[in-house]
């Protein structure tokens, strides 16, 4: 199944997305707020993984394809760790540079949540990053998700004293409005595209 939007569509994972997945998770740009950029090898894995995960339960982190071109993945994980906020839903991205700052990422995480909400009925939606990651969290906000102080949180699979350890969290809840609003602001992007290219978001890369 494929989640279309008016410029990108989130898709299940295929063979040919393996290059371009690699060498975006070996991008050290993309991949500045994590520990390390990723080996070839730990893509691949990483992909079937995400490729299983579609197939077992029908969401996951999509592909996410813009003109027939693998520009990064979108979409809906639960957190393989525990903290004061799980068991939960999240929603994350990444994006290969050369797609930054055209509002590609915001576009396909409205479609992801529009899913979240109107398809799987998911109560609620989190999303969350290190506190450096100032990109992000903008993306976040223009989500319209909430951030508390009180649910930042110090991520157990980074050892104490790390500089990423520190995470804020976001959370967005489900509600006849807010799916109103993600079909309104998805129908003004496509009607934006048929008029032609406009300033968008600051570029971005996250879980």
């Amino acid at each position: 199944m494929n989640l279309p939007g008016p410029r990108v569509t989130l898709r299940q994972w295929i063979d040919a997305d393996i290059e371009p997945f690699a060498a975006m998770n070996a991008d050290a740009e993309v991949m500045e707020f994590f520990p390390q950029p990723q080996t070839p090898e730990q893509s691949f894995a990483s992909l079937e993984r995400l490729k299983r995960g579609i197939d077992e339960r029908g969401w996951g982190l999509w592909a996410v394809e813009l003109e027939h071109e693998f520009a990064g993945f979108t979409g809906l994980a639960e957190p393989g760790f525990k903290g004061h906020f799980t068991p939960c839903i999240e929603i994350g991205w990444r994006f290969h540079r050369k797609f930054w700052g055209r509002g590609y990422a915001l576009e396909a995480a409205r479609v992801a949540l529009r899913f979240a909400f109107g398809s799987l009925r998911f109560r609620e939606v989190v999303s969350f990053t290190t506190r450096l990651n100032e990109r992000s969290r903008r993306l976040m906000q223009r989500l319209g998700m909430t951030h508390l102080p009180l649910d930042d949180f110090e991520h157990p699979m980074l050892p104490v004293g790390h500089a990423l350890r520190h995470h804020v969290l976001f959370r967005i809840q489900n509600s006849p409005a807010l799916l109103r609003k993600l079909n309104q602001d998805l129908a003004e992007r496509d009607g934006r595209s048929n008029r032609g290219p406009v300033s968008q978001l600051g570029s971005i890369q996250s879980y």
